[in-house]
């Protein structure tokens, strides 16, 4: 039986509103999410809110989840040389996804997180975006002509999603899709609802 338990990472400066569509949707459809952090201390939102994380790096396995979700930080910002110099906080979270998608269990990575998984070489030879594409050529990244300009995009083998910094809602639609949550006309009026405030998408959601 597939695992109906999804993953968020969480590290100090976490950017809140990248996933609150995702999680709370999922939530609603039977899924149940658990933070992950580097250690079991309390974590710091960009917004100031403090996560006690139900889990660390060390306890999750790909075979137990759903889903891995990685969202923009602060922490992410990284360069090259420091990065090189093992200065990367938050590299063991890059990592955990490579170890993900080698599994075949889905990752989703927006804003920042796209730049810390550019670093680990997982975007080299997969179909991604994130906010423009010279901020990933600035990691030294190889896969710039897996590029695409779009909101969110979710990769060949329907295992890596990531979009763009001011998408949470196109990141919430991929991984609605990937996982099964919401599909074809009712995926597509979940997206007009809460994208374009389309209230015509409530009558299709309903039925």
């Amino acid at each position: 039986m597939a695992s109906k338990t999804v993953h968020l990472a969480v590290y100090d400066t976490f950017a809140d509103w990248e996933t609150g569509h995702t999680t709370a949707h999922l939530t609603q459809n039977g899924y149940t999410v658990k933070t992950v952090a580097a250690t079991d201390a309390p974590v710091t939102t960009m917004g100031g809110v403090r996560i006690q994380p139900d889990l660390t790096l060390d306890d999750v396995n790909p075979e137990d989840s759903a889903l891995l979700i990685l969202t923009g930080a602060d922490l992410w910002t990284v360069t090259p040389a420091a990065a090189a110099a093992g200065s990367d906080d938050l590299a063991p979270f890059a990592r955990k996804a490579r170890a993900f998608l080698d599994a075949g269990v889905p990752v989703a990575a927006i804003c920042g997180a796209t730049a810390g998984l550019a670093r680990e070489g997982v975007l080299d030879n997969r179909t991604h975006t994130s906010a423009v594409s010279f901020y990933l050529a600035a990691t030294g990244y190889k896969g710039g002509e897996h590029y695409k300009e779009t909101d969110a995009v979710t990769d060949d083998d329907g295992l890596l999603i990531t979009a763009g910094p001011t998408e949470p809602v196109a990141l919430a639609r991929e991984i609605f899709s990937v996982l099964g949550v919401y599909e074809g006309e009712k995926l597509d009026a979940w997206y007009r609802l809460f994208h374009d405030s389309d209230a015509s998408a409530i009558e299709v959601l309903e039925a």
